[in-house]
């Protein structure tokens, strides 16, 4: 099984995550494309030491952008949406 590293990018910190947080207790997690959602739940469960009750994945897609003539596109990216057990939480998220 992959470590905790491999599995979570970085977590997303934003308003929207932010209301989810604190109204539903739930986390919002940039992860690997190729992880399931149990290796999700065993990295988050292991890296933090909380409980998993529920996750929901989102495959994000890419944008295209232009710079002038020349178009690119953004990379697609995995985002999981964790919810813990009440009364748990995870301490990174509470100092922002």
């Amino acid at each position: 099984m992959k470590s905790s590293k491999d599995i979570i990018s970085q977590a997303i910190l934003s308003e929207k995550s932010t209301i989810i947080k604190e109204k539903e207790n739930k986390y919002v997690f940039k992860v690997n494309p190729l992880a399931n959602k149990h290796e999700i739940k065993h990295a988050i469960e292991t890296a933090f030491g909380v409980k998993v009750t529920d996750i929901k994945t989102v495959n994000v897609k890419g944008k295209t952008k232009r710079l002038g003539r020349f178009e690119g596109k953004r990379s697609s990216w995995k985002k999981a949406i964790i919810k813990l057990k009440e009364g748990n939480s995870i301490e990174i998220f509470e100092n922002v």
